[in-house]
Order: structure tokens, then C-alpha cells, then sequence
């Protein structure tokens, strides 16, 4: 099963959440515990001090304590609190009423000055914390008497407490867990609305009742819209020029057609036939390029790679240096290394050919292809500048726009279509480009190719 992205992000937050959170209660946990244990010690070793305070020696050099503990609990039995004074041979010399029917399994007795802390157990298995703390007293005759005190608490007010405390921790860790996953929940639905709003246009376009994906995205995800709508300008692009160009073909076509089947029912002479037949046929297949040209350019492409120009030129030149080898044509290729041209490798190939082709055919002996990246300044964008330039003999002022025309040649007697530099006017309208006819500095024709460039 393929989750959403909505559920996956819930899903990973959620375990990263639980994993945090159980980390957290776990060390706040033992850290509580240490915390209890540690103030335990402190007051077992404070009931020590008070039992070392009221203790004496009597006359006869015996441990003595008076009847009335400082702590109430030690003279009432069962109280959980229990206290105990062994001499250095481990036999009890008091203990405390609380002890009253009951014996606490002490290990070792803790050197002189030392004190232990220990879990003990009772004769009758219950757990209890103990003191051990070992002191010397001197008696009236001069000698030295050891005795170890012993405080020792049942565990149960311990773990009650810790109890307590562990309720408490995981009610509100898992209140705030709650907590933290509804704001989670709305955060990631507010966060990935635009994500749904994109899905929801796509449907709509799938539909028909939309064209476009439109508003306003964040950052991330503009590029993405802004891709997929060029993609679709694309596809209604080629729709277009497909439908345009087979119904300027059929138009086109009815003229000579028209022209040959008059002449086949009315022309009486055979050779007159024929020069109008072959000049309509050349009209056709003029007219047969020029639409399937048009229908063929690929025109402004989203999520493709620029296509390198350099590679692409020197093949070109290369294949027109053995096309046109009897004029020795010397062609300079300056193409900045930046240079790239953002759409169709056959759309640029085309391009190239075309103006290439037209400078070798009227070129003395220089062409020259320059191709460079033009920096955005100011509110013009970044453009791509393709010039080819010749010495040849140019194109007077009066036939620039004439020259862009389909079927219009600078000179009848050059052989051709004049179908170059039309086809390249309409290439370059594809991609939203400008083309400008000037004079070269070698003194013929220069042709110019701007295309608009993607920022940087």
C-alpha cells in the first residue's frame, strides 16, 4: 500500500514524537529515582546522626540510649522505620521497638567511619534500604569499643512515591504527546495544502474545466507549476500548429492544383504543360516544406536540458565544408563556453543549417558563427545571441523584409526555395525570439538571433 505524503510525514513525526518523548520520561525517570534514593540516604544518615547524638556509654562501659527516640516511628512497631546497634562482633546491643518481632539480614559491617548503603531484605522477604555507619567509643577504663548503626526503611513509602511520580510524568508526557500530535497534524494539512491544491487543478485539468494551474504556489513548488503549465502551453502549441499547418497546406494547395487541372483540360501544347506542371509542382513542394517545417519545430520545451552549441556548429560546419569545398569558404566559430540553447536539438540544428547554408551559398569566402550569453541588466532579461555573418554581396534595405517572406530569394538565379530564412523567422517566433537582419563588417549580410534565457 503506497501512503500519502500527509500520512508518511504523520507516520515519521509520530515515531520520531513517540521515540523523543519515551526517551525523555525514561531519563527523567531514573533520574527521580536516583533523586528519591539520594534523599533516602540523606534522611537514614540523619536518623544515624540522631541516634549517635542521644547514645552514651554508662558507668559500667555498656551502650546505652534513652527510651525516647527522636524519631516517634522507631518506638512504634511495624512503622517501616527500623534502627539497630551491633558491637564489632555483630551481636545486637539495642534495637529499636519497631523491630519487635522481626530480624533484617545485614551484610558485613562497614569499616570504622564508613558509611554503606544497602538493600536489605526482612525475615519475611520485604524489601528495606539500610545505613550502615561504624563508630568508636571509649570507654571509663580506656578502652576502645566499635559499634555499628544501622537505619533501615521499608521500601514501600519509596516506591509509592516513585509510583506517583512515574503516573504523573507519563499522564503529562502523553497529554503533551497528544497535544503535539494535533498541532502536528495541522501543521503538516496547513503545510501541504498548496501540494492538494496543485493535485486538485490537475484533476480539474484532466476534467476539462481548467487550462491552467493557477495562483500563486510557495517557492518550492512554483518552479514545478510554472514547468508543468509551460508543458502544457507546449502541447496546445503543437496542437495548434499542427491543426494551423494542415489547414494552410489544404488552403495553399487548392491555388496550383487548381491551376494544374485547368491546364490539364485546357493547354493544347505539350511543352506548355509541362513548364506549368513542373513550376506548380515546385510551388507544392515549397509550400509541402514550409508547413511541415512549421508543424515539425518543437518550439519552447519545460524540464529539458540546454543543448550545447559548440558540438552541434562544428558538425554543422564540418558537413557544409565538403558541401561547398570548390569555394574554400574560411568559417571562425566563436562560441563563448557558456552559451546554451534552452529547446529542441533538431529545432537548433535547423536553425543553424539554414543560416549557415545561406551564408556559404553567398559568401565570397568568409562566414563567420558567433553564439554568446548576454548577462540580464536592468529589466532586460538574460538572452542567448546566435550572429551569422558573410562577405558576400547582402540584402539592399528595400528586400530585408521582403527576404523573410516565404519564396522570396535575394537573387532568382541562386538556386533554392526561399524557403531558409522564412523558416528560421518562424523557428525563432516559437521561442518567443527576435531576428534581425543587419549589415556584416565584412560588408555582407549579418543575421541576428535572440532568444529570451531562463535565470541563472
Amino acid at each position: 500500500m503506497t501512503l500519502s505524503l500527509n500520512a508518511r510525514l504523520l507516520l515519521a513525526s509520530s515515531l520520531v514524537l513517540a521515540g523523543f518523548l519515551g526517551s525523555t520520561g525514561a531519563v527523567l525517570d531514573t533520574a527521580f529515582r536516583d533523586s528519591a534514593e539520594t534523599a533516602l540516604r540523606d534522611r537514614l544518615q540523619g536518623q544515624v546522626y540522631a541516634l549517635l547524638a542521644a547514645s552514651d556509654v554508662d558507668r559500667r562501659g555498656r551502650l546505652a540510649l534513652p527510651a525516647e527516640l527522636p524519631d516517634p516511628r522507631l518506638s512504634l512497631i511495624g512503622s517501616g522505620l527500623y534502627a539497630e546497634v551491633a558491637d564489632d562482633a555483630g551481636a545486637p546491643v539495642w534495637r529499636s521497638r519497631s523491630l519487635l518481632g522481626m530480624q533484617i539480614a545485614y551484610r558485613t559491617a562497614p569499616a570504622l567511619g564508613a558509611r554503606e548503603f544497602e538493600r536489605v531484605r526482612d525475615d519475611r522477604d520485604r524489601p528495606l534500604y539500610s545505613l550502615g555507619f561504624t563508630v568508636s567509643w571509649e570507654t571509663a577504663d580506656g578502652r576502645e569499643q566499635r559499634y555499628t548503626y544501622r537505619v533501615s526503611e521499608n521500601l514501600a513509602g519509596f516506591n509509592a512515591e516513585v509510583a506517583r511520580f512515574r503516573a504523573s510524568l507519563w499522564g503529562w508526557l502523553g497529554a503533551a504527546a497528544l497535544l503535539l500530535l494535533i498541532a502536528q497534524a495541522l501543521v503538516l494539512r496547513w503545510s501541504l495544502t498548496p501540494l492538494r491544491r496543485v493535485a486538485d487543478e490537475l484533476r480539474a485539468i484532466e476534467s476539462g474545466l481548467a487550462q491552467r494551474l493557477g495562483g500563486r504556489y510557495p517557492r518550492e513548488l512554483q518552479r514545478l507549476t510554472d514547468n508543468l503549465n509551460g508543458l502544457l502551453e507546449n502541447a496546445d502549441s503543437h496542437l495548434k500548429r499542427y491543426r494551423d499547418s494542415l489547414g494552410n497546406l489544404a488552403h495553399s494547395l487548392k491555388t496550383p492544383l487548381a491551376v494544374l487541372r485547368g491546364a490539364v483540360d485546357g493547354e493544347r501544347d505539350s511543352e506548355r504543360l509541362r513548364a506549368l506542371a513542373r513550376e506548380q509542382l515546385d510551388a507544392m513542394t515549397y509550400l509541402i516544406e514550409h508547413q511541415l517545417q512549421r508543424a515539425a519545430a518543437a518550439g519552447r520545451r519545460s524540464l529539458t536540458a540546454p543543448v550545447k552549441i559548440a558540438p552541434l556548429a562544428a558538425k554543422i560546419v564540418t558537413a557544409l565544408a565538403k558541401v561547398y569545398a570548390d569555394k574554400g569558404v574560411r568559417v571562425a566559430v566563436e562560441i563563448e563556453p557558456d552559451a546554451r540553447f534552452h529547446g529542441d536539438a533538431g529545432d537548433l540544428t535547423e536553425l543553424l543549417g539554414n543560416l549557415l547554408d545561406n551564408a556559404h551559398k553567398w559568401c565570397r569566402s568568409r562566414v563567420r558563427l558567433r553564439a554568446r550569453r548576454i548577462a540580464p541588466a536592468g529589466a532586460l532579461p538574460a538572452a542567448l545571441e546566435i550572429a551569422v555573418e558573410d562577405d558576400g554581396p547582402g540584402v539592399p534595405a528595400e528586400l530585408k523584409t521582403r527576404v523573410l517572406q516565404r519564396g522570396t530569394r535575394a537573387d532568382e538565379s541562386t538556386p533554392g526555395h526561399g524557403l531558409g530564412l522564412a523558416m528560421v523567422q518562424d523557428t525563432v517566433a516559437l521561442y518567443r525570439g527576435e531576428l534581425t537582419l543587419a549589415a556584416s563588417e565584412f560588408g555582407g549580410l549579418a543575421v541576428r538571433l535572440r532568444f529570451p534565457q531562463p535565470a541563472a
